[in-house]
């Protein structure tokens, strides 16, 4: 086999690509209390897990986000519901994000 030496950025996340994902099957109580801790803390609920368990936690900047999948059906429906005449998804994703921030405040 061919051992070329990898690029540094690929060695970097090399223990990443051989961390394994567990899961944890609670109550809706247990899940629900610890993402509102990871909230309360600005951690995400993977972070706060291992912060629990007592294992180190990266505090790397994130990108604050909220993600939502729509199908074609959905963003038929919501041009209807902004007025649209046609399906236009950039118009549409900036009139959810006023309404989302307009929620808030």
């Amino acid at each position: 086999m061919n051992k070329t030496k990898l690029p540094e950025k690929w060695a970097r996340s090399n223990a990443a690509i051989r961390a394994t994902q567990i899961g944890f099957d609670t109550s809706e109580e247990i899940t629900t209390l610890i993402r509102m801790e990871a909230v309360k803390q600005g951690l995400s609920p993977s972070d706060m897990v291992r912060k629990i368990v007592g294992l180190p936690v990266v505090n790397k900047p994130k990108r604050p986000r909220l993600t939502v999948s729509l199908s074609e059906q959905d963003y038929q429906q919501l041009a209807q519901r902004y007025g649209f005449e046609e399906v236009d998804k950039l118009k549409i994703k900036k009139q959810m994000y006023d309404e989302l921030t307009q929620s808030v405040e």
